[in-house]
């Protein structure tokens, strides 16, 4: 009986799989808890698992040194907290065939065989493509993670950590908001949300900001700064004429991949990461706006002074909320037992209370040949009422000949240049 039980015994430890964790791309809230669940089911299930440090960046080089072995004991309470606990990287594979093969022998060299990737739109193009060019050697599973909210889950499904951002951009916002009415300034603010204005619209919407502008809502492109000053200013108006001189603008930073780059001195200097994305950081929007909207309406003969503020470090690595908590648990349970299960290839989500794999091949953007992005459905309803409540000239008042004339006396403008100009901004 004993010489039996030794031999299932070196059975089991003979059939042991390893499993990697890695994270890429900028923090949000969950991730550890995406890590400590993935790693709790898959040792349960017969798995060692490694954490691999800063995402790609060791294995890129072909070391094997920036990993550790996780346990149930090292992991079972990280889910409370922000961060990640592996780190992370924007470290991109897929720039070259060799990086990528380079990725394949570190993990072969590891022992794994099966990979839990987790991040936004670039991490997930980075496992698609190393999945493909393992042929078959390494499953890989994708967890999308991004505060940005833009990776392609069907509609009203977020992308975890964005909820958390939301909760804490809200509180933000709604303390500047009191201090806006307090010192009757405006303040501009802001957000992350490198292509779509999921998070802008979600802060500004549940605050209440006076209004709040996003790259979905322009048709044409590039956009011209002045289009966006005339909406700024326009609101200014409409709100002063209304008795208050005070208001919030939300703002996604990715307006600035939309502006004409004459407008903004030329973006030829502005250094890019991994992925060849404008690094936010060295385009100070707040600061153009603000200082071109001091500029513009002291020469309509107002004075409004301009805070401009950005936010987005404070939320990307904050503690996650019961909400992201529990979904992030879902999430990296779903992505090992997919594993288990023999699954590769796939992005994890959950629809309807339930796990569903979407495979790397759909999330593809034929045009770009690309991640999917997902982008804020201006015709939605959601979205139809966030503008109902915001501040903003509308067609409505430009046409009324009584409004009209009170916003253009204020301005100091003839009413038809008034009229002209404001239309132009819509």
């Amino acid at each position: 009986m004993a010489i039996e039980k030794q031999r299932r015994e070196i059975q089991v430890t003979e059939q042991r799989t390893t499993v990697g964790i890695l994270v890429g791309g900028g923090p949000a809230p969950g991730i550890n808890s995406v890590i400590g669940a993935a790693t709790i089911r898959s040792i349960l299930g017969g798995s060692d698992v490694l954490g691999i440090i800063d995402g790609f960046r060791w294995l890129m080089e072909g070391g094997t040194g920036q990993v550790r072995p996780l346990s149930i004991e090292e992991i079972s309470r990280i889910h409370f907290r922000g961060g990640s606990h592996l780190g992370t990287s924007r470290a991109n594979p897929t720039k070259s065939t060799e990086l990528l093969d380079n990725v394949l022998f570190s993990l072969s060299r590891l022992g794994v065989t099966r990979l839990i990737t987790i991040g936004g739109d670039d991490t997930a193009f980075s496992a698609m493509k190393l999945e493909e060019r393992s042929g078959g050697r390494l499953q890989v599973v994708h967890v999308p993670k991004t505060i940005d909210n833009d990776l392609d889950l069907p509609y009203g499904i977020p992308t975890f950590g964005f909820q958390t951002a939301r909760h804490i951009g809200v509180e933000i916002v709604k303390n500047l908001m009191v201090d806006a009415r307090t010192t009757s300034r405006w303040y501009l603010i802001v957000t992350m949300g490198r292509k779509a204005g999921h998070l802008a619209l979600g802060i500004g919407k549940a605050a209440g900001a006076t209004l709040t502008i996003i790259p979905e809502e322009f048709g044409d492109r590039p956009v011209r700064l002045q289009r966006v000053l005339d909406l700024l200013i326009g609101a200014i108006i409409k709100r002063r004429e209304q008795g208050r001189a005070d208001g919030v603008a939300v703002l996604a930073e990715g307006l600035i991949e939309i502006l004409d780059p004459h407008d903004l001195g030329g973006l030829e200097h502005v250094e890019r990461d991994e992925h060849g994305h404008i690094r936010m950081t060295e385009v100070d929007m707040g600061e153009v706006l603000r200082r071109e909207l001091t500029k513009q309406l002291h020469a309509l003969g107002l004075s409004t002074t301009f805070v401009a503020k950005n936010v987005g470090y404070e939320l990307r690595c904050a503690d996650p909320i019961p909400y992201d908590i529990e979904y992030t648990r879902d999430l990296g349970y779903c992505a090992a037992q997919y594993l288990l299960d023999g699954g590769t290839a796939a992005m994890v989500s959950i629809q309807n209370g339930r796990f569903t794999p979407i495979p790397f091949k759909q999330m593809v953007d034929s045009s770009t040949g690309r991640t999917k992005v997902r982008m804020v459905d201006i015709g939605s309803q959601s979205y139809q009422i966030a503008r109902q409540y915001m501040i903003r000239l509308t067609e409505d008042d430009l046409s009324n000949p009584d409004r009209l004339g009170r916003y253009a006396a204020l301005s100091g403008l003839p009413i038809e240049v008034f009229r002209e100009r404001f239309s132009a901004a819509h």
